[in-house]
């Protein structure tokens, strides 16, 4: 049993012996001084020993984990026990309004006020406002409905008492129908206890959202970066559980895995507030006002699981003119490899219009290589004629991480340099093509260069 359990049901229990020995006492105080008021009382006390009873096995069932039956768990049966509670207080009400009316009908006498009498009332006041402290306080902790209806139970109690207990200090001052009249309000408090226990418990049986919730949860959500905003929330509570559905609008062009991190952050930053919510939290991709048309058209390729890049726009008298290169499968026939290409092109006119002109460009996809480093003499070499060809009179300099391998299609070289921090990097761009133009120049059977540009330091 967990923690949480045992804390519900301990306070349960500390609760329902109370009852038991209050109960017990009003009977013995009631009939011994035939005060209705006092009955009544004790037969509240008695319904509140029933649904105590209810309650401790209500709240150690309710924690039960989901189950292939029960997929939503078994916090409802708390909401099931605090609906049989109510019940029980309409037929108490009943009974003692009707016990009063005949008495004060037939103007029967015979209560007697002792110190007995005066005396169990209160002490049950004093036991009613400790357990209606504890309970809510448990109830708060616990967001147990069941601990929450027996609070407001044993709150109302408190006031009941007090009217019983001026009903016999008008007995004692010789109003001989103060305790019927007493016991009649006894019993319209008890119903209203009951009306509003009964309503808060069919709001949660017909899965009525908390007043609140959700725009709380909304308002939550929206605060996480990356979340465009809460397109629809749904509340729904279960006991102690507080079920909620929350579907998300995110940027279309956000990678999956960071839509799953944007997800896990918003379920975080909701429980922070609420620890007691049980979230489902969905993403539908939009497009966003800020997008880029080159954006735009990363998101169209990805989707399509293509890789492209060198994508360039132009914009011609606001028509729109889209290049890029589409790598596929270097094995793959040109008929199909155009077939892939026209699909492409397809889907970013229907984004962009019909008159968007679209080409692409198809180039094998690089694939992976065996390789391995060239000899010390060969490496040598080349790493003298970098060093030479990287002066400052070509605007980049401190060639450097110098790699060479061989593969089955040729030499690929890697090489670090610097450049002012202040150069634009089309300048820098430039600079690098002219400097690997010269490296092909000198170093043969280059089948590729890649060369990464450093700020000086």
């Amino acid at each position: 049993m967990s923690l949480h359990t045992h804390g519900k049901r301990q306070v349960a229990l500390v609760s329902m012996a109370a009852s038991g020995v209050l109960t017990l006492a009003k009977f013995i105080v009631g009939l011994m001084t035939g005060s209705l008021a006092i009955l009544s009382e004790a037969l509240h006390s008695l319904l509140d020993f029933a649904a105590t009873v209810l309650t401790w096995f209500a709240v150690g069932l309710s924690d039960k984990p989901a189950d292939d039956t029960h997929h939503y768990g078994h916090g409802k049966v708390e909401s099931v026990t605090a609906l049989i509670a109510t019940g029980l207080l309409f037929v108490t009400s009943a009974w003692v309004i009707q016990e009063a009316a005949k008495r004060l009908i037939w103007h029967e006498d015979g209560v007697l006020v002792t110190p007995w009498s005066v005396g169990v009332v209160v002490v049950s006041i004093a036991i009613d406002y400790w357990r209606a402290r504890a309970l809510g306080k448990a109830a708060e902790a616990t967001k147990s409905q069941a601990l929450e209806a027996d609070a407001l139970h044993f709150s109302s109690d408190m006031w009941s008492s007090g009217v019983v207990l001026v009903g016999l200090g008008l007995v004692w001052l010789g109003w001989h129908d103060g305790d019927s009249a007493a016991a009649i309000v006894v019993a319209i408090l008890i119903a209203v206890a009951g009306w509003r226990l009964g309503k808060s418990t069919i709001d949660v049986l017909m899965d009525a959202a908390p007043e609140g919730a959700a725009a709380e949860i909304t308002e939550l959500a929206e605060q996480v970066d990356g979340v465009v905003s809460v397109e629809s929330v749904r509340v729904r509570p279960a006991g102690s559980t507080l079920f909620v559905d929350l579907l998300l609008l995110v940027p279309r062009a956000l990678p999956l895995d960071q839509v799953a991190l944007l997800k896990a952050r918003v379920v975080a930053k909701v429980m922070a507030q609420k620890p007691e919510a049980q979230m489902r939290v969905t993403a539908n991709p939009v497009a966003i006002d800020d997008e880029s048309v080159r954006e735009r058209v990363l998101m169209i390729a990805t989707n399509r699981r293509l890789a492209v890049h060198h994508v360039t726009v132009q914009n011609l008298s606001g028509r729109l003119s889209i290049s890029l290169d589409l790598e596929v499968d270097r094995l793959m026939p040109l008929g199909q490899a155009h077939e892939v290409a026209s699909d492409l092109e397809i889907a970013i006119q229907r984004e962009f219009g019909e008159d968007t002109e679209v080409e692409t460009h198809i180039e094998p996809l690089a694939e992976d290589q065996e390789g391995h480093d060239v000899d010390a003499a060969t490496r040598a070499a080349v790493v003298r004629t970098i060093e030479r060809l990287a002066d400052p009179a070509c605007g980049l300099t401190d060639a450097h991480n110098i790699r060479l391998r061989r593969t089955a299609r040729g030499l690929i070289l890697t090489l670090h340099c610097r450049a002012d921090p202040l150069t634009p990097v089309q300048v820098v761009h430039d600079r690098v093509d002219a400097l690997e133009r010269r490296i092909r120049a000198e170093v043969a059977d280059l089948a590729r260069i890649i060369t990464h540009a450093e700020p000086l330091r």
